[in-house]
């Protein structure tokens, strides 16, 4: 990835005319700029004329690129870093934030890598920039983004699988379930574009002319996914003890697509999560559960999405004991996140990044980064233990110890 601009170039950029790589912004106060510096954001990171350098977004400098004299706070600067992990702009983009004095004024410069799995959408509309020209891709720029993704070093959850055909995904999850939820309106009712098309704009395929589904695209909408991807599903095992050798009294391997699959993970959970009703200690009565329904599915989700699925047939894992639960994630720590910082607020990084991007679209996701901080207030509001965290180089294991 090429480096962040030197100061001298980030002048010869603001003395220069906007274009394709270079916006500016007065100031980030009212919801039109916000909007707007957020479709800035997605154009740059789709590349369009395929520069293959960052664009920039300046903020706190004048059309003319002189300083507007705009304050330049903590506050400024974590609003903008947000843009990167609120999940409205997917896959999420590679993006820089910092503070940098230049013409005698501070000024927020937000530096945008191109994406390696264009088209990049931000709420649900994919933006290109063309010159200072900022709009909604054609169906040509949509094939011209596709084509060029081909070309890139994806990561794993983008892979091929070659023994699955077009016809193993399910047409009527992606028509009714998903594509309502990852485009707006508007841009479904103008949308002239076929099957595969659209299938390769969502990642699900490689291309319109190589229907082969994608992992993300099976984990989603397949059929039966575990046909394909044996490691995909989730192996629940209710354990009437503390120890794994005692008796299993609930056993199922959870399959089906994502959707599917985790809300049957859902009403297993809530089976087994029961009600303590209290009508003694106060005048009304209080209800209280061992664990916090949100705090266990946040830890399978993050299991899931984060999970290694290349190389192993080993399922996500969920072991509920008398006193403990365990989630078992194949895979340990990825990228920035290592046995040292993992959890720790601010440390992130993405193996699948566009399965992510695809439970964030399903709901599954509200923003990414933070999970486990979710958890651990959770779990403190129940009254649970700290949650525990056991990573290693072949797993991650998130451990919730019972309330009650």
């Amino acid at each position: 990835m090429q480096q962040a601009f030197t100061a001298k170039q980030l002048m010869a950029m603001l003395d220069d005319l906007e274009s394709d790589t270079v916006e500016r912004k007065q100031s980030f106060n009212s919801n039109s700029v916000k909007e707007k510096a957020r479709q800035a954001v997605c154009a740059f990171a789709n590349d369009l004329p395929n520069h293959n350098r960052p664009g920039v977004l300046f903020i706190g400098a004048n059309d003319d690129g002189s300083p507007s004299n705009e304050p330049i706070n903590d506050r400024l600067l974590l609003s903008l870093a947000d843009i990167k992990t609120d999940g409205n702009i997917l896959p999420l983009p590679v993006m820089d934030v910092k503070k940098v004095n230049l013409k005698g004024s501070d000024m927020a410069v937000v530096t945008v890598w191109p994406s390696d799995m264009p088209p990049v959408k931000y709420d649900g509309r994919i933006w290109v920039r063309t010159g200072s020209r900022r709009s909604i891709a054609n169906e040509q720029d949509e094939r011209i983004l596709i084509e060029r993704r081909r070309h890139k070093n994806l990561p794993f959850d983008l892979y091929p699988i070659p023994i699955a055909t077009i016809e193993d995904l399910s047409r009527s999850i992606f028509e009714i379930e998903y594509l309502p939820l990852a485009f707006a309106r508007d841009i479904l009712k103008a949308n002239n574009r076929s099957y595969p098309e659209r299938l390769a704009s969502c990642r699900m395929i490689v291309s319109p002319e190589d229907t082969t589904p994608t992992l993300s695209g099976l984990l989603a909408l397949g059929k039966s996914p575990q046909d394909f991807i044996p490691g995909s599903g989730i192996q629940f095992l209710r354990i009437n003890g503390t120890m794994l050798t005692d008796p299993v009294v609930d056993e199922e391997l959870i399959g089906g697509a994502l959707t599917e699959m985790l809300r049957r993970a859902d009403e297993k959970f809530r089976a087994h999560n029961r009600m303590m009703y209290d009508v003694t200690s106060n005048s009304t009565h209080t209800i209280s559960t061992p664990y916090p329904q949100a705090a266990i599915l946040q830890m399978l989700y993050n299991a899931v999405m984060h999970r290694v699925y290349e190389r192993t047939n080993a399922p996500t894992r969920v072991y509920w004991y008398e006193d403990r639960i365990e989630i078992i994630s194949p895979g340990g720590p990825y990228g920035n996140v290592n046995q040292d910082n993992f959890g720790r607020p601010g440390i992130t990084d993405y193996r699948n990044p566009n399965l992510g991007a695809i439970m964030k679209t399903l709901g599954f996701v509200q923003s990414f980064g933070r999970g486990i901080a979710i958890t651990r207030q959770l779990l403190e509001q129940n009254s649970n233990p700290q949650l525990e965290l056991q990573v290693d180089a072949g797993s991650v294991i998130a451990i919730l110890r019972c309330a009650l």
